[in-house]
């Protein structure tokens, strides 16, 4: 009899032992949270760029799911399940130009390297974990960055209010910003800027300049990348043979109109214009 009811009593230790284990589980699952080490990247056009995201606090997340989604219109990017990438699934522009980063999977790290970026790539990402009694997800955005690849500046023909300056620049991305500055680094007002993008959404951009009656040595078109900062410069030298000069004007006016009607008319060295500088 008294073994009977130690069996009956064996069998409670072991369904309360089994219910523990299940509640353990579960409460460690609830504690469980997905972060990231880096919510703003940026990448390079042609370069690589790594999102990363793990669980805290740290365990193995090897026989989880972990899904890398785009936010805006939640296009897979790349899907973890069973211990190995799931093929497939993924956006056809994703296709072959990803990788599955695991060195630390015990520890609940991974990352999904992206190669090859381009300007689609732009934008806000998620991952997300999900095992039975758990599920979580984390934001990131990558910012694609593309540094202008040409530059030109010239002049075009003078006109009765003077010289005008041309810059353009392209294969920029995002927009970026430009200013004119002088033969002393100061900044030049600007008298028109556009911006254009093409079909891969690189930026042309154009910025004009009037040169009035003023004396400058060279005139810098500064071209600058507001994520990186970096900045690209082409500049034109302004010898002093082709400044204006105001002091002839009036007489220059009078001796060929016979006239004291004031027209305004600028005198310049016959020579030819500068020949445009390329960078």
């Amino acid at each position: 009899m008294m073994k009977s009811t130690y069996s009956y009593f064996s069998g409670y230790h072991i369904c309360f032992t089994f219910l523990e284990v299940i509640v353990a589980s579960a409460s460690t699952s609830q504690n469980l949270m997905v972060t990231t080490p880096t919510r703003h990247l940026v990448a390079r056009v042609g370069g690589q760029a790594e999102l990363s995201c793990q669980v805290s606090p740290p365990r193995s997340v090897e026989s989880m799911e972990v899904r890398w989604f785009r936010s805006d219109n939640s296009k897979l990017v790349y899907k973890y399940g069973g211990g190995h990438g799931v093929n497939g699934e993924a956006a056809p522009e994703y296709v072959n130009r990803t990788e599955f980063v695991k060195e630390a999977i015990g520890k609940g790290k991974v990352a999904l390297r992206i190669h090859n970026i381009s300007i689609s790539d732009d934008g806000l990402y998620q991952c997300s974990f999900n095992d039975s009694g758990f599920s979580d997800v984390t934001s990131m955005n990558l910012s694609v960055v593309a540094f202008g690849l040409k530059m030109q500046i010239h002049v075009e023909s003078p006109g009765d209010d003077g010289f005008i300056v041309v810059c353009l620049s392209e294969g920029w991305f995002p927009q970026p910003r430009m200013e004119w500055r002088g033969s002393q680094g100061e900044v030049v007002p600007y008298s028109s800027i556009s911006h254009s993008q093409d079909g891969d959404r690189f930026f042309h951009t154009k910025m004009t300049l009037l040169l009035r009656n003023q004396s400058q040595e060279s005139i810098t078109c500064c071209v600058l990348n507001p994520l990186t900062g970096e900045e690209k410069q082409t500049n034109l030298i302004l010898a002093s043979e082709y400044s204006f000069m105001r002091d002839c004007q009036l007489e220059a006016q009078r001796i060929k109109q016979g006239t004291n009607n004031c027209q305004r008319t600028y005198c310049i060295a016959e020579h030819p214009l500068p020949v445009p500088f390329y960078h």
